[in-house]
């Protein structure tokens, strides 16, 4: 049997897919060389990246240890950060597996 969902958790859901949607569409143009803002380097952009994986996963961590103390956090609090973590952290595998590919065919190419 199929429980009630609560429509306001699934409209704030809604209501975020629907901003990062928005901020994905609007991405900035990159700048000019020379305009004044510093550009980051692609290891401060991996690193970050990375770092913010691994704070969904530490945060999912948390909550799923604090239901199973019996704290009173939802489940599908807990759930939705498991998700969530685990979506994260297949995207991250994927782009390595991609980037060491890409190593791989320019490494073999012949010269």
């Amino acid at each position: 049997m199929i429980d009630k969902v609560n429509s306001s958790a699934v409209q704030s859901m809604l209501s975020q897919i629907r901003a990062y949607e928005a901020r994905a569409k609007n991405q900035p143009e990159p700048l000019e060389s020379g305009s004044g803002v510093e550009k980051a380097s692609f290891g401060e952009l991996l690193k970050g990246a990375v770092n913010s994986v691994n704070d969904l996963q530490q945060k999912s961590a948390a909550m799923t240890s604090a239901y199973e103390s019996g704290d009173d956090v939802p489940l599908t609090d807990v759930v939705l950060s498991m998700q969530k973590s685990s979506i994260a952290f297949e995207a991250t595998l994927q782009i390595r597996n991609k980037v060491i590919k890409a190593y791989e065919d320019i490494k073999n190419m012949p010269v």
